[in-house]
């Protein structure tokens, strides 16, 4: 990487070998203000050189002008026409188009006809644009929480993230869940407060909300508990948001032209004077808590410099100790610039992240990757599609370089394949590129991979840790209406599943109906509808089916003998021990003790012990679920020398099972929803009963404005069509959300209930 300056103006110049032995002229392409020379001649017309490639890699200079960046926020936040607007002062799109299409286009990253029409992002889009010399990759992610596995994929692979907060509506649940799964991922993020613009802004209460104000807000309980403060004040707020005052720079700034591309700088109007000075000092204070370098500056009562400010604010969030609170409105094309000058200069290039892999040549130790060109190849396969062309699948690369024709190895399945096609993603557009490096995320054809694997160069065997995959919680049985579809709908499942963990299909042995398994009504219902335009075919769909599962409460003892004589070689095992409930917070669900002393049972048995328990608590007796939270201890047995084989432990086992399983005092478990209403404070009472009604528990009550928010806890068996009834309740007003909270145990009725109808299906076949 060479500089060179040229009158006053800088210029950056990076200098690629030509791969071609004849002598080729030097072409310089201009891109966004970044020059880039394809061939490494000296050009002696151009004024002094630095010679900063002697000390530095050759690629310090554009990793560090790299940043990967998520976008999300709870529904309706403004997540994708934030985006849009990025994408068009970036100078990517050239027109600004409505999220809902209601112009017949629709905004660029929601290319789905099913995310137009419903103006909500489905699955999350990759895009890249250049600002100030920068090349910034984002992603675009949903704000339903029925596509949280696009949130969690995207978050595994970024640097940093914008975390959108609506101005009116604050701190929302799904804001909540979003910013649990960055804190899991460890994501730097900056805070945008968006919607500005509208009745009932209200920037100070919401961030409130996200994290404490300053010393005399610490005893607040915030939902977020965020290190937080604004580095923006609003110029005006509703119809009179005019612009915004930067508290770094302490300049005004305010945005002209038909879409706000026009940045005017003026001094701080005088009658905000003395808001902005406390709300600087707010700003100060906060970052001095969690950065020595300005609380020395500080401490010492010493006028603090924009550059000490700006440095310890960046310190701090790369930190993950502070989140810098940014304010506009993107829908009325103002402060979207000043956001975009944030992330450059308060998020982490892709070397300041430290990304581990785990060493699967030692037992999976720890491994922390340079995250540099430099190293050997190791790259994640985070999210797959299905394209014109075969399978696409997005690679983020942590460690080397990768290029067309390269041969690369799958670690995880020990494949070798070659890399036919790479491209970078703009939406569903592409561009081919001839090679990438470490920090970029990129996209393949034709490599066969599941997502989640993990390749190198073959030099090394690493794996990348895998991303966090929440179960299914509702299920629905469906078949294609006509029987000649069956191919194109075994298909279509097969690779909805491939494309997303969160998708599970499976054959009921009972009904031999097939069933799939999602996150929520809106997930299947989405999935139904693509079966059925993107491949044209019909299905139809049963009863929404829940996942319940089961439990034992109690310690209870087996003690089993299979014995079995027809003439030649029997069966015989006995197996005896006790089964008990794994104390709650354990993370797993099943667990088999060997604790037999001796020899009385072989060890080459012991593991068809195991599998016969696991088959066993795969459908419990109450009404046939799996059965959870179990731990089965094996202490004691016996074993025929010519009789005993690995079938008659394994049913000695089943049957062991079920013998001592009523008298664990089973129970059933349904999942239970964490529900948040919206609704005008005139309908209060009467959603609150109707929750009631629904066997839910009211967890908190606020006052909204006008609205009130109520949260509860409520059995996911009793929200089915919910969305209808509290429309109707509330004139169309009320507005919910829905997730998963937990599996926990049913009422002694209900038991009864599920118990009795399950027992009558199952005679009636």
């Amino acid at each position: 990487m060479t500089r060179f300056q040229n009158g006053s103006r800088l210029l950056s110049y990076t200098f690629f070998r030509s791969k071609t032995t004849s002598p080729v002229s030097p072409t310089i392409a201009l891109i966004q203000g970044n020059f880039q020379i394809q061939h490494s001649r000296h050009f002696s017309n151009l004024a002094r050189a630095t010679t900063k490639e002697e000390k530095e890699p050759w690629w310090k200079d554009s990793m560090e002008r790299l940043r990967n960046i998520g976008i999300s926020a709870h529904i309706d936040s403004g997540k994708t026409t934030l985006t849009e607007r990025i994408l068009y002062y970036t100078g990517r799109i050239h027109e600004i188009h409505e999220v809902r299409g209601r112009d017949g286009v629709g905004a660029k990253m929601d290319s789905m006809d099913l995310e137009r029409e419903k103006g909500i992002t489905i699955q999350s889009a990759a895009t890249y644009c250049t600002w100030n010399g920068y090349q910034v990759n984002i992603i675009d992610t949903p704000g339903h929480v029925d596509f949280t596995i696009e949130v969690e994929r995207a978050l595994r692979v970024l640097d940093g993230a914008i975390l959108v907060l609506c101005s009116v509506g604050g701190v929302q649940s799904q804001s909540i869940t979003v910013d649990r799964q960055m804190r899991r991922y460890e994501v730097p993020r900056l805070a945008f407060i968006n919607k500005l613009d509208r009745m009932g802004a209200d920037p100070w209460k919401v961030l409130n909300q996200g994290g404490y104000l300053n010393f005399s807000h610490r005893k607040a309980r915030s939902k977020l508990r965020h290190h937080s403060a604004a580095v923006q004040v609003p110029i005006g707020l509703e119809d009179d948001f005019q612009g915004l005052i930067d508290l770094v720079k302490m300049k005004a700034y305010y945005f002209h032209g038909s879409n706000g591309e026009k940045i005017v700088t003026e001094e701080i109007p005088v009658e905000m004077e003395a808001l902005v000075t406390e709300k600087r000092r707010e700003l100060i204070e906060t970052v001095s808590e969690v950065d020595d370098k300005l609380a020395d500056v500080f401490l010492a009562d010493e006028p603090i410099s924009t550059s000490d400010l700006e440095e310890a604010i960046r310190r701090a969030t790369i930190a993950k100790k502070f989140v810098p609170v940014f304010m506009g409105s993107a829908f009325k094309n103002k402060g979207v610039q000043p956001l975009l000058d944030g992330v450059l200069s308060f998020l982490p290039c892709p070397p300041e992240v430290n990304n581990f892999a785990l060493d699967q040549t030692k037992g999976e130790e720890k491994v922390v990757l340079s995250g540099t060109p430099d190293g050997p190849l190791v790259a994640l396969a985070f999210k797959l599609e299905e394209g014109r062309f075969g399978q696409l699948t997005y690679l983020r690369i942590y460690e080397g370089v990768i290029h067309k024709g390269d041969f690369i190895v799958n670690v995880n399945t020990g494949k070798k394949i070659k890399v036919p096609r790479l491209v970078r993603m703009h939406s569903n557009e592409m561009e081919d590129i001839q090679e990438a490096h470490a920090g970029q995320i990129v996209a393949v054809f034709g490599v066969d991979c599941a997502s989640g694997d993990t390749f190198t160069d073959g030099s090394v065997r690493y794996t990348m840790t895998s991303m966090n995959v929440p179960e299914p919680v509702m299920s629905l049985a469906i078949q294609p209406v006509s029987k000649d579809s069956g191919g194109q709908f075994s298909k279509a499942l097969n690779r909805f599943q491939k494309e997303d963990p969160t998708f599970r299909v499976g054959l009921d042995p009972e009904s031999a109906q097939t069933i799939i398994s999602g996150m929520g009504e809106l997930h299947l219902d989405i999935y139904v509808e693509r079966i059925r335009r993107e491949y044209k075919v019909d299905a139809s769909v049963g009863k929404p089916r829940v996942n319940f599962r089961e439990t034992i409460t109690q310690r209870a003892e087996f003690d089993y003998l299979h014995k079995k004589q027809t003439g030649g070689q029997g069966q015989y095992g006995r197996v005896c021990g006790y089964i008990e409930p794994i104390p709650e917070g354990s993370m797993t669900k099943f667990e088999f003790d060997n604790m037999i002393v001796g020899q009385v049972i072989p060890s080459n048995f012991i593991p068809a012990i195991e599998k016969g328990f696991k088959e066993a608590a795969n459908s419990g007796s109450l009404i046939g679920h799996p059965v959870e939270n179990l731990r089965i201890a094996l202490t004691d047995g016996a074993a025929h020398a010519v009789d005993s084989s690995e079938l008659a432990f394994k049913l000695a086992a089943i049957y062991a099972f079920r013998q001592c399983y009523t008298a664990a005092k089973p129970v059933i478990l349904e999942p239970v929803m964490l529900v948040e209403l919206k609704v005008p404070t005139e309908f209060q009472g009467t959603v609150a009963g109707d929750i009631n009604k629904r066997k839910g528990l009211i967890v908190g009550n606020d006052q909204d404005g006008d609205d009130s928010v109520i949260t509860a806890h409520v059995p996911l068996n009793n929200m089915f069509g919910y969305s209808t009834a509290l429309r109707s309740m509330t004139q169309g007003k009320g507005e919910f959300t829905m997730e998963y909270k937990e599996h926990s145990p049913v009422s002694q009725d209900v038991q009864m209930q599920l118990v009795n109808t399950y027992k009558a299906s199952k005679a009636a076949e």
